[in-house]
């Protein structure tokens, strides 16, 4: 069964991929498309409603983004925000210039019509704006809604069609009813179901699944051992059981213990075909004195297809290839105007397979994000343990281990970590953070142990509470806590004599240190 769709027009906002996970958290499935989208390419689909993203442009600007005016001609419910507004407005024929009061951040919105848009919204109610631009005079086709302090058209509807525009963001969390308006838009005013259930997502990516390989395919799967890779894993072999071979690539950069924790994980209680390639030698060879962090990721990259190549090879008739490519992959990997925003980074797993290995792609997570791959996992009755499991970047530790990398800095930074997951773990602090981890500087400083002189590592300690990762704030880690972090790192491990705490907020800083 085809999932009823609320099709997202990315016009290049930031928060683009916030309106599709409100709307998925509602029940509903959605698609993040490119503004070029044909209609009639729009009509064969189960639509249900399309929302228009806001964007860093101005309407009236010359290479602005635009859609096919025949969107507007669709007869399903248009909701625009912020650009999206403006824009469906000007293309309807109202005039939109630069506002002489530009607004950002919260605005009190005041509703002046009791529109099932805002059923259940205070007619008085905080908003978040971010626009330079305003919608100066509308047609005689809209009616307007609401209106804010510096702002007369803060929110209209057409008086024919189901079109409605906001000018706030809805999506983001500092407005106040968002979640509940994007609801009344769902539910009241397309008409969702809301059939979006993890239930039917796993039987149905089970089906595609087996359909794709058919009876007597056999599936590789690039096995990490982190949950996007396992969920991944799990679902192909619901799919065709013993005809998937896991491989798990040990690069010498994780973990302590992960590797083995992997094995016995997902090779011993899940009965997967695993086979765990050591080629920690080669990959350390080739990393030896590098300390530029974009250089050691294209090296690590390099590596690990040429050992994955050599290692498919083995696998007498294999295929496919399973990849656990998430949506925000695919989004930030393209731009959509080709397009509007910017592109993010290119994902490894995005385009990057080599064509001498000839496999047939098999990405059932592509449509998800993060926290319903996680919802997924449970539902396949996946450990806490590994579902909960904290990203860890792809270059693994070269990217925490700062300046060149060594087998000696690396067993350092493995025993490091390992004690600072253990006692914010141990603390049951872990529940509220989104990472936490160590980072092997490159100076030493002096100490004193024993009486004696030392010149040894420094080891930083970051911990930051998230909800998508893609803002963060350092965590404030009770000072109890902090203080056997401390201890353990100076006397546990060799070579380390001080240890400091990352203060840092993302922006300006990143979560992970390169």
């Amino acid at each position: 069964m085809e999932h009823e769709l609320i099709g997202i027009l990315d016009f290049g906002s930031q928060t683009t991929q916030l309106i599709a996970r409100r709307v998925r958290e509602a029940g509903v499935y959605c698609e993040i498309l490119m503004p070029d989208v044909r209609p009639q390419d729009l009509r064969t689909r189960h639509l249900k409603g399309l929302i228009l993203s806001g964007g860093p442009a101005s309407v009236y600007a010359r290479g602005a983004p635009r859609c096919d005016p025949r969107i507007f001609e669709l007869n399903v419910p248009i909701l625009g925000i912020c650009y999206g507004m403006m824009l469906a407005c000007r293309t309807l024929g109202s005039r939109i210039t630069a506002a002489r009061e530009r607004e950002f951040g919260r605005a009190s919105l005041r509703i002046a019509d009791g529109t099932p848009l805002f059923d259940g919204v205070p007619r008085e109610t905080v908003v978040w704006m971010s626009h330079g631009d305003k919608v100066e005079t509308t047609s005689e086709e809209f009616e307007v809604l609401a209106n804010t302090e510096s702002c007369a058209n803060a929110a209209v509807r057409h008086r024919a069609r189901p079109l409605y525009g906001v000018l706030f963001h809805p999506e983001v969390a500092h407005t106040s009813h968002g979640a509940l308006i994007l609801r009344n838009f769902l539910f009241s005013i397309c008409g969702c179901r809301g059939d979006w259930e993890m239930a039917s997502v796993i039987e149905s990516s089970v089906a595609q699944i087996r359909d794709a390989v058919g009876p007597s395919g056999r599936v590789l799967c690039a096995l990490s051992g982190g949950v996007d890779s396992t969920v991944t894993a799990t679902l192909v072999h619901r799919a065709v059981e013993n005809r998937l071979t896991c491989v798990m690539v040990d690069n010498g950069l994780l973990r302590l213990d992960e590797a083995r924790q992997v094995k016995d994980l997902l090779g011993g209680q899940m009965h997967l075909n695993l086979r765990i390639v050591d080629a920690s030698a080669l990959f350390l060879r080739k990393l030896r004195g590098v300390s530029d962090p974009e250089r050691k990721r294209r090296i690590i990259g390099h590596a690990f297809i040429d050992v994955f190549t050599r290692e498919a090879r083995k696998v007498k008739g294999a295929q496919f290839l399973a990849q656990g490519t998430l949506y925000p992959d695919v989004i930030e990997s393209r731009s959509a105007w080709g397009g509007p925003s910017a592109v993010i980074k290119t994902h490894h797993n995005v385009g990057g397979l080599p064509k001498k290995l000839k496999f047939k792609l098999i990405e059932p997570l592509r449509h998800l994000f993060k926290d319903e791959v996680r919802h997924m996992g449970r539902a396949l009755g996946l450990p806490d343990t590994l579902v909960d499991r904290q990203p860890f970047p792809g270059p693994g530790l070269a990217v925490r281990c700062i300046g060149p990398l060594t087998r000696d800095r690396l067993d350092i930074l493995r025993k490091a970590d390992a004690i600072v997951r253990e006692e914010i773990e141990r603390a049951d602090l872990h529940r509220r953070l989104w990472q936490y981890f160590a980072v092997l500087l490159p100076v030493s400083t002096v100490g004193v142990m024993g009486d004696a002189r030392t010149y040894e590592n420094v080891i930083a300690v970051r911990a930051v509470e998230s909800t998508d990762g893609m803002t963060a704030d350092w965590a404030r880690l009770p000072e109890d806590a902090l203080a056997r972090i401390g201890s353990r790192l100076i006397n546990e491990v060799k070579g380390v004599n001080r240890a400091v705490l990352d203060i840092s907020s993302k922006p300006p800083a990143t979560i992970e240190w390169e």
